[in-house]
């Protein structure tokens, strides 16, 4: 199956360092030369040591901005975080896209409609997300109010870990 999901899915896979044998890692390789729209995404995780950090355990949830999102966010504040010697603010962004555990659309939306409306989810980066809809829509916010809907949801990793694709960047804290 050759879907952009399955593309998302795989490049992910290989960004993150889930795809451990060499088979897998080379069909990943193959699979990510062809994801357009996460390739901000993927290098800015290669930039990182996050990818041993998610190897090593899991299962995880990870809201993954597409690039379009990064753009809107600055294109020079992410690759100055990319080129940077010091990575702590570039793995603090990633991280905090991340939640420990399998949590699916599904999930989310129970857990919103027991909080009345709103969800708070904790990030592997430390810093609370909330959650809550607009339509039909799930709608993340951070501690500074900006705001990432989810585009595509429920990508699932092979570590039983889920991808929600959202359409921006979400921060821990101002940046």
């Amino acid at each position: 199956m050759n879907t952009p999901a399955t593309r998302l899915l795989l490049g992910l896979c290989l960004a993150f360092s889930i795809c451990t044998t060499a088979q897998n890692t080379s069909n990943a390789l193959s699979y990510t030369s062809r994801l357009d729209n996460h390739k901000i995404l993927l290098s800015a995780v290669n930039a990182t040591e996050l990818g041993a950090l998610l190897q090593k355990s899991g299962p995880f949830t990870i809201f993954a901005p597409s690039d379009a999102a990064f753009e809107k966010f600055s294109n020079n504040k992410i690759a100055e975080l990319i080129n940077s010697e010091d990575k702590r603010a570039l793995k603090s962004l990633l991280s905090y896209h991340i939640v420990a555990g399998q949590l699916t659309a599904s999930r989310m939306l129970r857990a919103i409609g027991n909080g009345n409306g709103t969800a708070s989810f904790t990030t592997v980066q430390g810093k609370k997300l909330t959650a809550h809809l607009d339509g039909y829509d799930i709608v993340l916010t951070d501690p500074v109010g900006n705001t990432a809907r989810i585009t595509t949801a429920d990508l699932n990793l092979e570590n039983e870990g889920v991808v929600h694709e959202i359409d921006s960047v979400i921060l821990p804290a101002r940046m």
